[in-house]
Protein backbone atom coordinates (compact mmCIF):
# COMPACT_ATOMS: atom_id res chain seq x y z
CA UNK A 1 0.00 0.00 0.00
CA UNK A 2 2.92 2.02 0.58
CA UNK A 3 3.99 2.05 -3.03
CA UNK A 4 0.35 3.14 -4.18
CA UNK A 5 0.30 5.77 -1.93
CA UNK A 6 3.75 7.34 -3.02
CA UNK A 7 3.14 6.63 -7.03
CA UNK A 8 -0.35 8.43 -6.58
CA UNK A 9 1.80 11.46 -5.15
CA UNK A 10 4.05 11.28 -7.60
CA UNK A 11 1.06 11.68 -10.18
CA UNK A 12 -0.18 14.34 -8.54
CA UNK A 13 2.52 16.40 -9.84
CA UNK A 14 2.13 16.13 -13.48
CA UNK A 15 -1.40 16.73 -12.12
CA UNK A 16 -1.14 19.58 -10.82
CA UNK A 17 1.15 21.17 -13.35
CA UNK A 18 -1.61 20.40 -16.29
CA UNK A 19 -4.40 22.13 -14.80
CA UNK A 20 -2.12 25.19 -14.16
CA UNK A 21 -1.13 24.97 -17.40
CA UNK A 22 -4.05 24.60 -19.43
CA UNK A 23 -5.88 27.63 -16.88
CA UNK A 24 -3.03 29.89 -17.45
CA UNK A 25 -2.57 29.45 -21.26
CA UNK A 26 -6.26 30.40 -20.97
CA UNK A 27 -6.23 33.78 -19.30
CA UNK A 28 -3.00 34.59 -21.63
CA UNK A 29 -6.03 34.84 -24.21
CA UNK A 30 -8.66 36.23 -21.65
CA UNK A 31 -9.45 40.01 -22.50
CA UNK A 32 -8.72 42.33 -19.73
CA UNK A 33 -6.28 42.21 -17.01
CA UNK A 34 -4.81 43.55 -14.07
CA UNK A 35 -2.97 46.41 -15.76
CA UNK A 36 -6.04 47.18 -17.69
CA UNK A 37 -7.83 47.21 -14.38
CA UNK A 38 -5.49 49.90 -13.31
CA UNK A 39 -5.69 52.05 -16.53
CA UNK A 40 -9.37 51.70 -16.30
CA UNK A 41 -9.32 53.11 -12.52
CA UNK A 42 -7.21 56.28 -13.56
CA UNK A 43 -9.15 56.91 -16.52
CA UNK A 44 -12.79 56.48 -14.24
CA UNK A 45 -14.08 54.55 -16.39
CA UNK A 46 -13.42 50.49 -14.12
CA UNK A 47 -17.19 49.21 -13.83
CA UNK A 48 -16.74 46.00 -11.17
CA UNK A 49 -19.12 43.09 -10.27
CA UNK A 50 -18.55 43.61 -6.52
CA UNK A 51 -17.18 46.43 -4.43
CA UNK A 52 -15.48 44.10 -1.67
CA UNK A 53 -12.09 45.02 -3.20
CA UNK A 54 -10.16 46.81 -0.09
CA UNK A 55 -7.60 49.40 -1.95
CA UNK A 56 -8.12 50.04 -5.41
CA UNK A 57 -5.74 49.92 -8.22
CA UNK A 58 -5.04 53.71 -7.60
CA UNK A 59 -2.90 51.92 -4.41
CA UNK A 60 -1.04 49.52 -7.10
CA UNK A 61 0.74 52.94 -8.63
CA UNK A 62 2.11 54.48 -5.34
CA UNK A 63 3.50 58.36 -6.13
CA UNK A 64 3.46 57.80 -9.96
CA UNK A 65 2.05 60.23 -12.25
CA UNK A 66 0.50 58.79 -14.83
CA UNK A 67 0.56 61.67 -16.84
CA UNK A 68 3.98 62.82 -16.33
CA UNK A 69 6.64 62.45 -18.66
CA UNK A 70 5.99 63.33 -22.62
CA UNK A 71 2.52 62.98 -22.15
CA UNK A 72 2.38 60.85 -25.23
CA UNK A 73 2.31 57.12 -25.07
CA UNK A 74 4.65 54.72 -27.51
CA UNK A 75 2.71 53.09 -29.52
CA UNK A 76 4.66 50.04 -28.92
CA UNK A 77 4.46 50.06 -24.97
CA UNK A 78 0.57 50.89 -25.26
CA UNK A 79 -1.23 49.99 -28.27
CA UNK A 80 -1.90 46.51 -26.24
CA UNK A 81 -3.55 48.34 -23.46
CA UNK A 82 -7.09 49.40 -24.24
CA UNK A 83 -7.70 53.11 -22.33
CA UNK A 84 -3.67 53.31 -22.19
CA UNK A 85 -3.67 56.11 -25.42
CA UNK A 86 -2.29 59.58 -23.37
CA UNK A 87 -0.74 57.79 -20.16
CA UNK A 88 3.08 57.65 -20.12
CA UNK A 89 4.52 54.62 -21.26
CA UNK A 90 7.31 54.68 -18.62
CA UNK A 91 4.29 54.24 -16.26
CA UNK A 92 3.11 51.75 -18.33
CA UNK A 93 6.34 49.78 -17.75
CA UNK A 94 6.55 50.07 -14.38
CA UNK A 95 2.59 48.49 -13.96
CA UNK A 96 3.64 45.81 -16.08
CA UNK A 97 6.97 45.23 -13.62
CA UNK A 98 4.74 44.86 -10.86
CA UNK A 99 2.71 42.62 -11.52
CA UNK A 100 5.01 40.93 -13.55
CA UNK A 101 3.91 41.12 -17.02
CA UNK A 102 7.72 42.48 -18.32
CA UNK A 103 8.93 38.71 -18.43
CA UNK A 104 7.79 36.04 -21.04
CA UNK A 105 4.82 33.92 -20.22
CA UNK A 106 7.04 30.83 -19.59
CA UNK A 107 9.19 32.42 -17.27
CA UNK A 108 6.20 34.04 -15.47
CA UNK A 109 4.90 30.33 -15.36
CA UNK A 110 7.92 28.38 -14.23
CA UNK A 111 8.56 31.17 -11.63
CA UNK A 112 4.64 30.46 -10.26
CA UNK A 113 5.20 26.71 -9.94
CA UNK A 114 8.29 26.82 -8.13
CA UNK A 115 6.98 28.99 -5.97
CA UNK A 116 3.39 27.41 -5.18
CA UNK A 117 5.87 24.26 -5.14
CA UNK A 118 7.30 25.76 -1.82
CA UNK A 119 3.48 27.46 -1.25
CA UNK A 120 5.34 30.78 -1.82
CA UNK A 121 1.82 32.78 -3.22
CA UNK A 122 2.91 36.15 -3.00
CA UNK A 123 1.06 39.24 -2.36
CA UNK A 124 -2.73 40.29 -4.18
CA UNK A 125 -2.49 42.54 -6.71
CA UNK A 126 -5.32 44.75 -4.93
CA UNK A 127 -5.21 43.70 -1.78
CA UNK A 128 -2.60 45.02 1.06
CA UNK A 129 -2.17 41.44 2.18
CA UNK A 130 -0.38 38.30 1.65
CA UNK A 131 -2.05 35.61 -0.18
CA UNK A 132 -1.74 32.89 2.51
CA UNK A 133 -3.46 35.39 4.95
CA UNK A 134 -5.86 36.12 3.00
CA UNK A 135 -7.14 32.27 1.80
CA UNK A 136 -6.36 31.46 5.49
CA UNK A 137 -8.60 34.35 6.89
CA UNK A 138 -11.49 32.92 4.08
CA UNK A 139 -11.12 28.92 4.79
CA UNK A 140 -12.93 28.81 8.56
CA UNK A 141 -16.21 30.11 6.45
CA UNK A 142 -15.87 27.57 3.66
CA UNK A 143 -14.42 24.65 5.63
CA UNK A 144 -17.79 25.11 7.78
CA UNK A 145 -19.93 25.11 5.16
CA UNK A 146 -18.43 22.34 3.38
CA UNK A 147 -17.69 19.84 6.14
CA UNK A 148 -21.16 20.39 7.79
CA UNK A 149 -22.76 20.16 4.75
CA UNK A 150 -21.47 16.97 3.47
CA UNK A 151 -21.50 15.54 6.77
CA UNK A 152 -25.52 16.37 7.75
CA UNK A 153 -25.92 15.12 4.04
CA UNK A 154 -24.77 11.91 4.52
CA UNK A 155 -25.63 11.32 8.05
CA UNK A 156 -29.15 11.64 6.84
CA UNK A 157 -29.39 10.30 3.04
CA UNK A 158 -27.32 6.92 4.35
CA UNK A 159 -30.16 5.84 6.26
CA UNK A 160 -32.46 7.43 4.43
CA UNK A 161 -31.40 5.19 1.62
CA UNK A 162 -31.14 1.71 3.08
CA UNK A 163 -34.49 2.34 4.36
CA UNK A 164 -35.71 3.13 1.05
CA UNK A 165 -34.19 0.03 -0.14
CA UNK A 166 -35.47 -2.50 2.47
CA UNK A 167 -39.33 -1.15 1.59
CA UNK A 168 -38.90 -0.45 -2.12
CA UNK A 169 -42.02 0.05 -3.66
CA UNK A 170 -44.19 0.78 -0.84
CA UNK A 171 -45.57 3.92 0.32
CA UNK A 172 -42.61 5.28 2.36
CA UNK A 173 -40.57 4.87 -0.63
CA UNK A 174 -43.17 6.57 -2.85
CA UNK A 175 -43.44 9.53 -0.73
CA UNK A 176 -39.60 10.07 0.03
CA UNK A 177 -38.80 10.02 -3.22
CA UNK A 178 -41.46 12.59 -4.76
CA UNK A 179 -40.28 15.15 -1.30
CA UNK A 180 -36.88 14.26 -3.02
CA UNK A 181 -37.41 14.95 -6.14
CA UNK A 182 -39.24 18.21 -5.38
CA UNK A 183 -36.34 19.38 -2.78
CA UNK A 184 -33.21 18.63 -5.73
CA UNK A 185 -35.31 20.97 -8.06
CA UNK A 186 -35.69 23.82 -6.08
CA UNK A 187 -32.40 25.65 -6.71
CA UNK A 188 -30.08 26.68 -3.28
CA UNK A 189 -29.78 29.96 -3.96
CA UNK A 190 -33.86 30.65 -4.64
CA UNK A 191 -34.47 28.63 -1.05
CA UNK A 192 -32.22 30.82 0.59
CA UNK A 193 -33.85 33.81 -0.42
CA UNK A 194 -36.95 32.28 0.89
CA UNK A 195 -35.62 31.24 4.16
CA UNK A 196 -34.10 34.96 4.48
CA UNK A 197 -37.91 36.29 3.56
CA UNK A 198 -39.40 33.57 6.21
CA UNK A 199 -37.12 33.47 9.49
CA UNK A 200 -33.98 36.18 8.89
CA UNK A 201 -36.20 39.57 9.38
CA UNK A 202 -37.00 39.69 5.47
CA UNK A 203 -41.03 40.04 5.93
CA UNK A 204 -42.00 37.21 8.60
CA UNK A 205 -39.89 36.34 11.72
CA UNK A 206 -36.66 37.78 12.56
CA UNK A 207 -35.29 34.24 14.35
CA UNK A 208 -31.51 34.11 12.65
CA UNK A 209 -28.87 36.64 12.07
CA UNK A 210 -28.41 37.09 8.09
CA UNK A 211 -24.69 37.82 7.64
CA UNK A 212 -21.27 36.43 9.00
CA UNK A 213 -20.18 33.21 10.84
CA UNK A 214 -20.27 34.74 14.59
CA UNK A 215 -21.83 37.09 16.14
CA UNK A 216 -19.72 40.75 16.72
CA UNK A 217 -19.44 39.65 20.47
CA UNK A 218 -17.92 36.06 19.57
CA UNK A 219 -14.97 36.99 21.57
CA UNK A 220 -16.94 37.82 24.43
CA UNK A 221 -19.09 34.63 25.04
CA UNK A 222 -18.61 31.43 26.88
CA UNK A 223 -17.81 28.51 25.18
CA UNK A 224 -21.08 26.91 25.03
CA UNK A 225 -22.69 30.38 24.10
CA UNK A 226 -19.71 30.66 21.18
CA UNK A 227 -20.44 27.16 19.96
CA UNK A 228 -24.77 27.94 20.14
CA UNK A 229 -23.90 31.23 17.99
CA UNK A 230 -21.93 29.37 15.57
CA UNK A 231 -24.34 27.04 14.73
CA UNK A 232 -26.96 30.09 14.70
CA UNK A 233 -25.37 31.56 12.11
CA UNK A 234 -24.82 28.06 9.92
CA UNK A 235 -28.56 27.55 10.18
CA UNK A 236 -29.87 29.30 7.49
CA UNK A 237 -27.31 28.44 4.80
CA UNK A 238 -26.51 24.99 5.21
CA UNK A 239 -30.14 24.42 5.16
CA UNK A 240 -30.42 26.01 2.04
CA UNK A 241 -27.11 23.81 0.54
CA UNK A 242 -28.08 21.16 2.61
CA UNK A 243 -31.53 20.96 0.74
CA UNK A 244 -30.73 19.92 -2.60
CA UNK A 245 -28.06 17.43 -1.59
CA UNK A 246 -30.12 14.92 -0.07
CA UNK A 247 -31.44 13.57 -3.53
CA UNK A 248 -27.69 12.12 -5.06
CA UNK A 249 -26.63 10.63 -2.00
CA UNK A 250 -30.40 8.66 -0.80
CA UNK A 251 -30.86 7.22 -4.43
CA UNK A 252 -27.50 6.44 -5.26
CA UNK A 253 -27.56 4.28 -1.70
CA UNK A 254 -31.10 3.00 -2.37
CA UNK A 255 -29.89 2.19 -6.20
CA UNK A 256 -26.86 0.92 -4.68
CA UNK A 257 -28.43 -1.57 -2.04
CA UNK A 258 -31.05 -2.48 -4.09
CA UNK A 259 -28.17 -4.00 -6.37
CA UNK A 260 -26.76 -5.97 -3.61
CA UNK A 261 -29.64 -7.46 -1.82
CA UNK A 262 -30.52 -8.71 -5.26
CA UNK A 263 -27.30 -10.90 -5.53
CA UNK A 264 -26.80 -14.44 -4.92
CA UNK A 265 -24.59 -14.46 -1.57
CA UNK A 266 -27.26 -12.49 0.28
CA UNK A 267 -30.15 -15.62 -1.09
CA UNK A 268 -27.27 -17.65 0.87
CA UNK A 269 -26.54 -15.47 3.84
CA UNK A 270 -30.49 -15.96 4.52
CA UNK A 271 -30.60 -19.34 3.73
CA UNK A 272 -27.89 -20.12 6.43
CA UNK A 273 -30.43 -18.50 9.09
CA UNK A 274 -28.64 -15.04 9.43
CA UNK A 275 -31.89 -12.29 9.87
CA UNK A 276 -32.10 -9.13 8.16
CA UNK A 277 -30.37 -6.78 10.63
CA UNK A 278 -27.35 -9.64 9.79
CA UNK A 279 -27.46 -9.93 6.33
CA UNK A 280 -27.83 -6.16 5.69
CA UNK A 281 -25.28 -4.93 7.63
CA UNK A 282 -22.83 -7.78 8.02
CA UNK A 283 -23.15 -8.57 4.14
CA UNK A 284 -24.32 -5.66 2.14
CA UNK A 285 -23.53 -2.57 3.38
CA UNK A 286 -20.05 -3.45 3.25
CA UNK A 287 -20.32 -3.87 -0.59
CA UNK A 288 -22.74 -0.98 -1.30
CA UNK A 289 -21.04 1.47 0.30
CA UNK A 290 -18.52 1.24 -1.98
CA UNK A 291 -20.12 3.37 -4.81
CA UNK A 292 -21.09 6.02 -2.43
CA UNK A 293 -17.83 6.32 -0.69
CA UNK A 294 -16.44 6.93 -4.45
CA UNK A 295 -18.89 9.92 -4.46
CA UNK A 296 -17.73 11.44 -1.36
CA UNK A 297 -14.56 13.51 -2.90
CA UNK A 298 -16.95 15.23 -5.93
CA UNK A 299 -19.62 16.34 -3.11
CA UNK A 300 -17.05 17.84 -0.88
CA UNK A 301 -15.28 19.62 -2.98
CA UNK A 302 -18.72 20.75 -5.03
CA UNK A 303 -19.72 21.85 -1.62
CA UNK A 304 -16.59 23.53 -0.48
CA UNK A 305 -16.31 25.46 -3.39
CA UNK A 306 -18.80 25.74 -6.27
CA UNK A 307 -22.00 24.75 -4.02
CA UNK A 308 -20.97 27.34 -1.58
CA UNK A 309 -20.46 30.31 -4.26
CA UNK A 310 -24.31 31.92 -4.25
CA UNK A 311 -24.71 30.70 -0.47
CA UNK A 312 -21.67 32.77 0.93
CA UNK A 313 -23.27 35.36 -1.26
CA UNK A 314 -26.39 35.25 -0.17
CA UNK A 315 -25.57 35.25 3.76
CA UNK A 316 -22.59 37.57 3.74
CA UNK A 317 -20.17 34.77 4.28
CA UNK A 318 -16.56 35.87 3.49
CA UNK A 319 -14.86 32.61 2.71
CA UNK A 320 -12.88 30.82 -0.04
CA UNK A 321 -15.80 30.67 -3.22
CA UNK A 322 -16.65 34.57 -3.25
CA UNK A 323 -12.89 35.29 -2.44
CA UNK A 324 -11.58 33.32 -5.96
CA UNK A 325 -15.20 34.60 -8.05
CA UNK A 326 -14.06 38.27 -6.27
CA UNK A 327 -10.76 37.36 -7.99
CA UNK A 328 -11.67 36.59 -11.37
CA UNK A 329 -13.75 39.56 -11.54
CA UNK A 330 -11.22 41.67 -10.31
CA UNK A 331 -8.46 40.62 -12.45
CA UNK A 332 -6.58 39.60 -9.74
CA UNK A 333 -4.72 36.49 -10.88
CA UNK A 334 -2.54 35.69 -8.12
CA UNK A 335 -5.32 35.28 -5.77
CA UNK A 336 -7.49 33.83 -8.84
CA UNK A 337 -3.98 30.88 -9.38
CA UNK A 338 -3.48 30.64 -5.86
CA UNK A 339 -6.78 29.39 -4.86
CA UNK A 340 -6.92 26.87 -8.05
CA UNK A 341 -3.70 25.36 -6.91
CA UNK A 342 -5.38 24.82 -2.90
CA UNK A 343 -8.34 23.21 -4.56
CA UNK A 344 -6.68 21.38 -7.24
CA UNK A 345 -4.45 19.74 -4.27
CA UNK A 346 -7.33 19.16 -1.86
CA UNK A 347 -9.02 17.52 -4.92
CA UNK A 348 -6.07 15.20 -5.29
CA UNK A 349 -5.61 14.42 -2.05
CA UNK A 350 -9.19 13.46 -1.19
CA UNK A 351 -9.48 11.18 -3.96
CA UNK A 352 -6.59 9.66 -2.56
CA UNK A 353 -8.32 9.26 0.80
CA UNK A 354 -11.47 8.22 -1.08
CA UNK A 355 -9.40 5.09 -2.85
CA UNK A 356 -8.28 4.62 0.85
CA UNK A 357 -11.55 4.11 2.29
CA UNK A 358 -11.89 1.30 0.02
CA UNK A 359 -9.84 -0.73 1.53
CA UNK A 360 -10.83 -0.03 4.95
CA UNK A 361 -14.25 -0.97 3.68
CA UNK A 362 -13.55 -4.15 1.85
CA UNK A 363 -10.16 -5.68 2.51
CA UNK A 364 -10.27 -7.90 -0.67
CA UNK A 365 -9.54 -4.58 -2.93
CA UNK A 366 -6.41 -4.64 -3.04
CA UNK A 367 -5.16 -1.12 -5.14
CA UNK A 368 -1.19 -2.05 -4.60
CA UNK A 369 -1.53 -4.73 -7.27
CA UNK A 370 -2.63 -2.49 -9.91
CA UNK A 371 -1.25 -0.77 -12.52
CA UNK A 372 -1.31 3.17 -11.83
Amino acid sequence: MGAYILRRLLLMIPTLVGIMAINFVIIQFAPGGPVERVIAQLQGTDVSATSRISGGGGDMVGGNDASGGSGVASDSVTSKYRGAQGLDPEFIKELEAQFGFDKPPLERFLNMLWNYARFDFGESYFRDIRILDLIVEKLPVSISLGLWMTFISYLVSIPLGIRKAVADGSRFDVWTSGVIVVAYAIPGFLFAVLLIVLFAGGSFWDLFPLRGLVSDNWEELSWPARIADYFWHLALPLTAMVLSAFATTTLLTKNSFLDEIRKQYVTTARAKGLNERQVLYGHVFRNAMLIVVAGFPGAFISSFFAGSLLIETIFSLDGLGLLGFESVINRDYAVVFATLYIFSLMGLLVNLISDLTYTWIDPRIDFESREV
